[in-house]
This record gives C-alpha cells, sequence and structure tokens, in this order.
C-alpha cells in the first residue's frame, strides 16, 4: 500500500485530487495533504508517505525547492509533478531530483489513475529485476528524454501567449521540421503541440480568474485567445466550469 501526500496550493485541485480519485483500488492511502512546499515539508517528517504528489508553482515554496531539501535530507519518496510550467529547466531539474513522472494540469479524469498504476507497474518490474526505477517524463520510453521535445515545451512555456504560435513557428525555432516534430512530440508525451500548448494556456488562465481584478475577456487576451468565445467553451471543456464560474469559486 503507497501511502501518498497531495501538496498543491489551488484547494479545488487538491480536494478533488483526495476526493474524487478511488485511491484504494490503486492500492494507495492519501495520509494528508498540503497547500505549499513548507507544509509539504512540515508533513512528509510527520507522515512518511511513499508517494508525493506536487505542483511546482507554489507560494512560500514551490515544488523543486521542496523536492531538493528532501533529497537533501535522505528522503528517497517517489514524486510525481503536477505542472503546466515543466519547460526544459523545470523538466531537467526535476528529473535529477528524482521525479518519476509528470502530469499536466488540467489533467483530464483518469490520467492521475494512469500515471500511478503506471508507477506500481514499474515498482513492481523493479522488484523483479533488481534494477533501481528511473525518471520518465509523460509517456516517455526508458532513456528517451528528447532535446526536441524539452525544448518545445519550454518554447511553448515562453510563448503561449502569442496569438499567432503555432506548430510551424515552433519547428523553425527549433531548426527540424514540423511533421518531425509533431511526430516526436505525439510519440513521446501522447499529446499533439496544441493540445499541450491549449493546456498551458488554460492553467495561466485558472491562475489568472483567480484574481478576481481580471475580467474573464482581459484573460482570455493574456493567454493568447483573441475569440472569448472560444476561449470559454475551451476553457469549460477542460475543467469542467466556465470562466465566469470557476472565478466565481476560486
Amino acid at each position: 500500500m503507497l501511502k501518498v501526500l497531495v501538496v498543491e496550493d489551488e484547494e479545488m485541485i487538491r480536494k478533488g485530487i483526495v476526493l474524487a480519485v478511488d485511491w484504494a483500488a490503486l492500492g494507495c492511502v492519501v495520509v494528508g495533504e498540503a497547500a505549499n512546499g513548507e507544509e509539504g515539508l512540515a508533513a512528509v517528517e510527520r507522515l512518511s508517505p511513499s508517494l508525493i504528489i506536487t505542483d511546482l508553482k507554489m507560494p512560500k515554496m514551490d515544488g523543486l525547492e521542496m523536492l531538493r531539501r528532501l533529497r537533501e535530507a535522505g528522503n528517497e519518496s517517489y514524486v510525481i509533478i503536477l505542472t503546466a510550467y515543466d519547460s526544459f529547466t523545470y523538466a531537467q531539474s526535476a528529473l535529477r531530483l528524482g521525479a518519476v513522472d509528470f502530469l499536466l494540469k488540467p489533467f483530464h479524469d483518469g490520467e492521475l489513475e494512469q500515471a500511478v498504476t503506471a508507477l506500481r507497474k514499474r515498482l513492481e518490474a523493479r522488484d523483479e529485476s533488481g534494477e533501481g526505477l528511473q525518471p520518465l517524463l509523460p509517456g516517455l520510453k526508458k532513456g528517451s528524454k528528447s532535446k526536441y521535445v524539452l525544448e518545445a515545451m519550454d518554447y511553448i512555456g515562453r510563448h503561449y501567449n502569442d496569438p499567432a504560435i503555432s506548430v510551424g513557428s515552433i519547428a523553425e525555432s527549433l531548426g527540424i521540421s514540423e511533421s518531425h516534430l509533431s511526430h516526436l512530440f505525439r510519440r513521446e508525451t501522447d499529446y499533439t503541440i496544441l493540445n499541450y500548448l491549449t493546456r498551458c494556456r488554460i492553467h495561466r488562465a485558472m491562475e489568472l480568474l483567480r484574481d478576481c481584478r481580471c475580467k474573464v475577456y482581459q484573460v482570455a487576451q493574456e493567454v493568447g485567445y483573441r475569440d472569448i468565445t472560444y476561449f470559454s467553451a475551451t476553457f469549460k471543456k477542460l475543467t469542467g466550469l466556465s470562466p465566469s464560474e470557476y472565478q466565481e469559486l476560486s
């Protein structure tokens, strides 16, 4: 039985992870939750979880700093990162600190369960082979950490608010063809480039909407959407709420 700690500053997401997942069916039990890295460190010391599910960008202490301090203290908990900020630098840093998987926020129903199931299968394979557990990016095969894919993620993280961003402009910045980049990205992440771009935009929109001073149309423009109707429909498809409903609940 894996003991799970959830570290996430967005309360709706944190509660959704804790309450909506059938943890018992996954061979897990949630032993605690925390709203930032500082609370996470204290919870780890108190609860000794075997799996930590954590956001990267949080107030007071982010997920990477929390993970760095845990590793310095000798903690070997498995870690699944939740983020729309997994740029090249973030991804490399998290991999070096032993993160075993990433999920892009907002993630679809079933994706977290799939990540935990994949971890359990890898643990079983490790126990059978006697080898250590190697960290992976979502959908990446062992040892296939593609520089082009990580750099494309980084480019999207820096240019998601550009309405003109396209597969072509991303590929051109990397010096490879659109078709080659699209093939690599889909093969190694299970997302198309445009799916990934959309997730980055909607996650940033969620952050902006929690600032009640921002109007919905302003948020749409800030994250690269010219058409507010299309933005609202996309937001609801991924989160289950309209932008206005999300802002009221935040």
